[in-house]
């Protein structure tokens, strides 16, 4: 939860029970799995798998691309203004 504040610069705030409820999510879909280090300690560690991989790298194309449509969009750029 703290990970999630800093990498945003406070501007989300992850709650217990969002965070919880993503890690069941992400189990369920095979994306991560339990990453067993150290028994002794309550803190749970995951490690993310290959279909996990694959999702985020498909995510990651989908969102660049949306990105640059919005920064052609923004620009004023246009499919007919680059035909001319």
């Amino acid at each position: 939860m703290q990970n999630v504040s800093v990498l945003s610069g406070g501007r989300v705030e992850l709650g217990a029970g969002t965070l919880y409820g993503a890690i069941n999510t992400l189990l369920k879909k095979r994306w991560i799995m339990p990453w067993e280090t150290n028994k002794s300690s309550r803190k749970k560690e995951y490690v993310i798998t290959d279909l996990g991989k694959g999702t985020v790298d498909r995510e990651m194309k989908r969102l660049t691309e949306l990105l640059e449509n919005s920064k052609k969009i923004v620009g004023g750029e246009t499919h007919a203004e680059k035909s001319v």
